[in-house]
């Protein structure tokens, strides 16, 4: 019998293992040993990995996948045996990839076992209690009857099949005791007014940790039953995204303390072992009832598959929404623990067929919490945090978070935490959209933040807070309003929905009460009709003034240059341009085109006259400030700290009969209080020379000189947050230098001057004489090249000399625009050198330094 048995045996056995090759064909996307989700349509062949440095996190099955029953339903189901649950007939059912194959593996394997004890080889028995020691799962169970809810935190927005449901952190309390749960409810968006969350169609769920003992789940540890492993689990700060019809939930963490456990644990620094929890849910519906979530399957990514990130001791979900980018990849934003100094930092988790995860090397700065992240344009991600020094910093990444860097032309530290100080920050409302019925439907990023109160009447910070919205295209940034009724926003999402010509922007947030000092049991949602309508204006008008401000650089068949493509040369005129003053002028605001930062003007200004928009300046005391630093919570231009490039088209008139020599026509200067130091500029003189004003310093430029009612292009550039450059009609004025300063700390740029510095007209003597004329200024956020710069000098318009200046009255009519205004023109021809802040004596300029450039960009490293 023992030959037999032996043939059968080995009959048995090539049986058995075709099966598991069907099973394994069915779950290969599963790694080392994982868990896959149970119908699960999510797959990506062309998807790869190559950076084999990151850290891989395969969904173990000691944290197994289970569906949630009914209420009603007590009993626990594991996620491999499909079963539906009772009094779901509602529900379609979902296909089970791998349940027939698997159970027909495993009776031919209990087959093959029993044939097998007859032979003369017996089989080792099982160890002592392998067989009866229970296992942990978790099942979500509602919990609506059991519990009030104390507070509502968290929030986060998901769309499926057309349908929004808000889902959030739900602080419940049960019996004198408190737990956490995850509350969802379909939204009804109806009209424009804020709503509250109904807490009577509020859903709320929890898991429970179910153990199995002879195929029986009990809710609690049974007397004498050892557990293999202790779970605890702690949802929290949930963090969606869809994707088809699946939601997918980072919610919070478990931790495990078993007796295995806690021997690993021994030779871990942090002393514990934990995981992340991920969490699928489908919309169903009940009969009778409305559309709803359940929470169906959990998954556990323990932290021993962070191994490789050893700089942190534990991460958790950042909250809000995470993102599914267009090659299909999940990522969601995680926080994480330094473990050198207990740091918060941002980072992300990702994957791209859901059965193995990725931690990112890369993390923002020390103290960067609460992230954001959206998928910008050149498939580049872009993570929004809230830092400790007060500002927000906006990180960009092109790698997948293998490496991440501050986006300190554009949008970092544009919005603050407060409105002055530090303070702890919140999630904000950050995604992109494409925004129809507007041309070109144009790619923008939504944010939401709370503004706050400056000061009560007594003089002291309330702590209240307005929600407030804002479009940018990653370069203009345009306040669009306040979301919120009242002053009691905190953390809020945002979500876009399109499709069918009903596009509908809604916003979810945290309801506070007695400012920061207490968390209110209310989420309000609110369906923002208003808000999209003007972000639509505002798209309309960045595009005409695109459109106007490219005529500024016509095609070559326009002009007798065809040199090269454009009679500006490589120059895209619009590229990084952030603001454009041309000739909306009124009241003593000089408004920017974009809807941007407007300019203040002084006294002795006015619009200027013939066919060119623009401002005329009359006297010492007038110009135009154009605020850089000082705007409070909000600095759209911070920027400039960094790298910046401001043109213009300038005429002078007039000069003074006496008095100060030297005029300041453009330039930016330094936040230093009454100091009123010069960064960089540009001044001219009695005796028809151009001045390069720099450091608080003054050089002169011999060799060329200006003419009266004559048109220059005027450019002055920031780059590296210490180097300068001035040009005139596409020439430099000396020359640009870098030079190191110690122990001297930069307050940043306070403001750009534009036609004057606006200083006092004390003390000036005749100064009325002075005259000049201002129109096409533009500031971009970035360094033009000298080519640019010269491209653009070619083209510049010709202003004529004013028959009359006018004084600025209350209120100047905004003169017509004419599109010819502003590509047409002669051609001036103006005459410029390098600046040396060197003394070099090889040029015609005289010694001196840029000590200012250097004290900004020593500020500007520091800060980073």
């Amino acid at each position: 019998m023992g030959g037999g048995a032996y043939s059968f045996t080995h009959i048995l056995l090539a049986c058995f293992s075709s099966f598991l090759s069907l099973s394994y064909e069915e779950s290969k996307q599963a790694l080392n040993a994982t868990v896959k989700f149970e119908g699960s349509e999510r797959t990506n062949n062309n998807s790869t990995h190559t950076a084999h440095t990151h850290t891989h996190i395969c969904m173990h099955s000691r944290v197994a996948a289970v569906k949630a029953p009914r209420t009603h339903n007590r009993r626990c189901v594991t996620g491999s045996s499909g079963r539906r649950r009772e009094g779901r007939e509602s529900e379609p059912p979902r296909p089970n990839m791998s349940r027939h194959v698997f159970t027909s593996a495993v009776l031919l394997l209990v087959v093959m076992m029993c044939c097998g004890t007859g032979g003369g080889a017996q089989a080792d028995e099982p160890a002592s209690g392998a067989e009866s020691s229970p296992k942990p799962y978790f099942d979500w169970r509602d919990k609506n009857e059991e519990k009030t809810v104390s507070s509502l935190r968290v929030p986060s927005l998901v769309e499926l099949d057309g349908d929004v449901f808000a889902v959030a952190e739900a602080q419940c309390t049960k019996g004198g005791s408190g737990f956490t749960g995850i509350a969802s409810e379909l939204l009804e968006l109806s009209d424009e007014s804020s709503k509250l969350l109904d807490m009577s169609k509020l859903k709320i769920q929890a898991p429970d940790e179910c153990h199995f003992k002879d195929e029986k789940c009990t809710y609690q540890k049974q007397e004498g039953v050892v557990s293999q492993s202790d779970t605890k689990v702690h949802v929290s700060r949930p963090t969606t995204v869809v994707n088809r019809r699946d939601i997918y939930m980072l919610a919070g963490k478990y931790t495990s303390e078993s007796p295995a456990a806690a021997v690993a644990a021994a030779n871990a620094t942090d002393g514990v072992q934990w995981g992340l929890l991920l969490v699928r849910g489908n919309v169903s519906v009940e009969e009778g009832k409305d559309k709803r979530i359940y929470w169906r399957d959990t998954y556990g990514l323990p932290w021993g598959l962070f191994g490789k990130q050893d700089s942190l001791t534990g991460l958790i979900g950042s909250g809000g929404s995470g993102v599914n980018i267009n090659d299909g990849t999940l990522v969601f934003p995680v926080e994480g623990t330094k473990r050198n100094n207990g740091k918060t930092v941002s980072l992300i988790i990702y994957s791209s067929d859901i059965a193995s995860w990725t931690l990112s090397k890369g993390m923002s700065a020390d103290g960067c919490s609460d992230p954001s992240v959206v998928e910008w344009k050149d498939k580049k991600l872009m993570m929004m945090t809230a830092c400790d020094d007060g500002r927000r910093r906006v990180y960009e990444s092109a790698d997948k978070g293998e490496s991440w860097t501050e986006a300190l032309g554009t949008l970092s530290r544009v919005w603050g935490n407060k409105h002055k100080g530090t303070a702890k920050g919140v999630t904000s409302g950050f995604i992109t959209a494409t925004i129809d019925g507007v041309d070109n439907n144009r790619d923008v990023m939504l944010v939401t933040l709370p503004v706050y109160s400056k000061k009560e009447k007594n003089g002291n910070n309330n702590g209240k807070s307005v929600l407030h919205l804002w479009v940018t295209d990653n370069a203009h940034i345009v306040d669009i309003g306040p979301v919120s009724d009242d002053e009691d926003a905190a953390a809020s999402s945002l979500l876009y929905k399109s499709g069918n010509n009903n596009n509908k922007l809604i916003a979810l947030y945290e309801k506070k009460k007695d400012g920061e000092k207490e968390t209110s049991p209310g989420m309000v949602s609110v369906l923002l009709t208003a808000q999209l309508k003007r972000v639509k204006e505002v798209l309309t008008t960045w595009n005409e003034v695109d459109k106007r401000v490219s005529k500024l650089c016509p095609t070559s068949s326009a002009t007798e240059d065809t040199s090269s493509g454009t009679a500006c040369g490589a120059v895209k005129i619009t590229d990084g341009l952030v603001g454009f003053l041309s000739g909306d002028f009124s009241d003593g605001t000089w408004r920017d085109e974009y809807l941007g930062v407007n300019a203040t003007v002084k006294s002795g200004a006015a619009a200027a006259t013939g066919p060119v928009d623009g401002v005329t300046f009359t006297g010492r005391g007038a110009g135009a400030v154009w605020l850089v630093g000082d705007m409070g919570q909000t600095v759209p231009y911070y920027f400039a700290n960094y790298k910046f490039t401001l043109v213009a088209t300038v005429s002078i008139h007039g000069l003074p009969k006496d008095g100060d020599n030297s005029i300041p026509l453009m330039g930016a200067k330094v936040n230093d209080g009454d100091k009123n130091t010069v960064l960089l500029g540009l001044s001219y003189n009695r005796e028809k020379r151009w001045e390069l004003l720099h450091g608080g310093g003054k050089t002169s430029e011999h060799s060329r000189t200006w003419e009266k009612d004559t048109t220059y292009q005027v450019a002055i550039v920031l780059q590296n947050g210490i180097q300068g450059s001035v040009y005139v009609d596409g020439q430099r004025v000396c020359e640009s230098v870098q030079s190191n300063w110690e122990n001297t700390e930069s307050k940043g740029i306070s403001h750009f001057y534009i036609g004057g510095d606006g200083g006092n007209a004390e003390n000036t003597g005749g100064d009325e004489g002075v005259s000049v004329s201002v129109t096409n200024v533009l500031l971009y956020n970035r360094p033009l090249s000298s080519e640019e710069i010269a491209g653009l000098a070619k083209n510049k318009i010709n202003i004529p000399k004013p028959v009359a200046a006018r004084t600025s009255s209350p209120a100047v009519s905004r003169p017509k625009r004419s599109s010819e205004s502003l590509a047409g023109g002669a051609t001036g021809v103006g005459t410029a050198r390098h600046f040396a802040a060197n003394g070099d004596g090889s040029t015609v300029c005289g010694s001196g330094l840029l000590p200012l450039l250097l004290l900004l960009g020593l500020w500007g490293f520091a800060a980073l």
